[in-house]
């Protein structure tokens, strides 16, 4: 690997401090570093990532990571994150353990962990991807939506909650386990129905094939009156549907590769990251 984009959080790495002693180790090793470009609004310049890059460097948190990874799609360029954020379960290399970490990199120590994305589509034939999860939420007043679940064509469940999260193994650490739903090995192929705040004492989350497609279909508001949604792909991209529209949902044929350099395990790395949460 020889040329390298240094994607920084800005307000993590406010003096690029850390910035710098990558983009140093990597340069004395006589790598080529090209500091990722940003806008008025701190969002990364789109035009600019179509470079040509080997590896792509990641400093902030988890947010961060899934921004580069969503910009990459599709590109199966491996992306190492450095964490400066809190938990993060996607980054790899904690701020204290650079030097290690490139020296890794360099000596060409790491595996490549391919991670499986969700895909959703519209009537409209408009589409959009997800690292971590698609969520289909309330719109405006605080109030219950009413929406039908349907898997490769078969109804499985109409439901009154909140919302309802379709996660990938990997977002299984993210709003899927704050809504109550099981973390997953991230490497794992599966989806994750979760729903939030679900008004029944029998509704819990649902493990389904990758390969299963989910249908999402708006119901009635309250009193018979139309119903308005969103849904979000990773926290970012959000469309509005309206009752009767529906979004389909299936594993996305593109994938996130990530570059693992540590020898430590998913479960002792789940252990530390939720000891005392």
């Amino acid at each position: 690997m020889n040329r390298f984009l240094i994607v920084t959080n800005d307000g993590k790495d406010r003096e690029y401090t850390v910035t710098r002693q990558v983009t140093e180790l990597l340069e004395a090793a006589g790598r080529e570093c090209i500091l990722c470009k940003k806008d008025e609004h701190k969002k990364i310049v789109r035009e600019f990532v179509a470079g040509d890059f080997d590896c792509v460097i990641v400093i902030g948190g988890d947010g961060s990571l899934i921004e580069v990874a969503r910009l990459f799609l599709g590109r199966d360029i491996p992306i190492l994150g450095i964490n400066m954020g809190t938990l993060g379960y996607l980054t790899e290399v904690e701020v204290g353990h650079i030097e290690e970490a490139v020296s890794r990199l360099l000596a060409g120590d790491f595996e490549l962990e391919k991670r499986m994305m969700l895909e959703g589509n519209f009537k409209d034939h408009k589409t959009d991807v997800a690292l971590n999860d698609i969520v289909v939420s309330r719109k405006g007043e605080l109030h219950i939506i009413h929406f039908r679940l349907y898997v490769n064509g078969e109804l499985l469940n109409d439901y009154e909650a909140d919302g309802v999260v379709l996660s990938t193994p990997t977002g299984s650490t993210a709003y899927n386990l704050s809504a109550g739903g099981p973390i997953v090995e991230p490497t794992a192929s599966l989806i994750v129905v979760t729903p939030i705040c679900s008004h029944a004492l029998n509704t819990r989350s649902i493990i389904l094939s990758s390969e299963d497609e989910i249908e999402i279909e708006i119901g009635l508001g309250r009193n018979g009156s139309r119903e308005e949604v969103y849904v979000t792909f990773d926290g970012a991209d959000t469309v509005t549907l309206q009752t009767g529209d529906r979004v389909s949902v299936r594993r996305s044929e593109a994938s996130t590769i990530f570059m693992k350099l540590s020898k430590v395990s998913f479960l002792e790395t789940l252990r530390k990251k939720m000891k005392g949460n």
